[in-house]
């Protein structure tokens, strides 16, 4: 009868092991969940699928190879120039950068 209780003891702790295993790999990443993962650099910002930019304060562009780093334009108030992966940021009235995405929502640039 001892061996059936070791069996299940170690199976018990395999799964355990496993469970921690794969929550350590569901931790956030750049453009997680809904975001549908990174599409691309803009610079040191990552670009979601979903055309919006990151919250991440990793930078893109040294973690990718090199990505799209061309260091990213600051515009002022002009909404057709600063979508989302053109290479540009906006400035809102209080000073925040953000991008335009496809939706037509605006994406801020997390300080």
């Amino acid at each position: 009868m001892a061996i059936p209780l070791v069996i299940a003891r170690r199976l018990v702790t395999l799964l355990v092991l496993f469970g921690l295993t794969q929550n350590c790999l569901a931790a956030n990443q750049p453009c997680s969940g809904s975001k549908g993962g990174i599409a691309r650099c803009d610079g040191e910002l990552f670009l979601c699928n979903d055309g919006s930019i990151s919250g991440s304060k990793r930078n893109c562009s040294a973690e990718r190879n090199g990505g799209n780093s061309a260091p990213l334009r600051i515009i002022d108030n002009i909404a057709s120039a600063c979508a989302c992966g053109s290479g540009t940021l906006c400035t809102g009235p209080r000073g925040g950068q953000y991008c335009v995405t496809a939706s037509g929502k605006k994406s801020y640039k997390r300080k």
